[in-house]
């Protein structure tokens, strides 16, 4: 049983410990080397795509990186696994698409702005996933 001046000198022994363990894994964090982001890619054309999946709201449905909703496919490497060509033919159509009985909006996006979203997935394909190079939506039937 501690005394209550050991019990003290515990509880702040371990605070200090516990506070320079948190300082020292944020400064590590935040070290160049260990940058994750791929924002040295960035181009006009990524910005225009990101612009565009907010704009029409591509989150509503769709997750990248785990986040979003899981009713479409997660699009993080859409590109990877579907090809450019796909990505633009589905992003260019006149008319509503659906496969396995889903339906996406028809959003007939011209050359420019198909350009502009595979570019942003192809950016987002390239941030680092700490070894999970593959994140699929849990309830996402496009296993492909």
């Amino acid at each position: 049983m501690l005394s209550k001046s050991q019990a003290r000198a515990f509880f702040l022994g371990g605070t200090v410990v516990t506070f320079l363990i948190f300082i020292g894994l944020t400064v590590y964090s935040f070290m160049p080397r260990n940058d994750q982001t791929n924002h040295a890619s960035i181009t006009k054309d990524v910005i225009r795509g990101k612009e565009l999946w907010e704009t029409n709201n591509c989150m509503g449905c769709h997750s990248i990186m785990g986040e979003g909703g899981y009713y479409a496919p997660e699009l993080t490497k859409v590109v990877e696994r579907k090809g450019e060509a796909y990505v633009k033919i589905v992003l260019q159509s006149k008319e509503p698409w659906g496969p396995r009985g889903r339906k996406m909006v028809a959003y007939g996006m011209n050359d420019a702005d198909a350009d502009a979203m595979v570019a942003y997935f192809n950016w987002i394909s390239k941030i680092d996933l700490n070894g999970f190079d593959r994140v699929v939506s849990p309830l996402s039937k496009d296993k492909n």
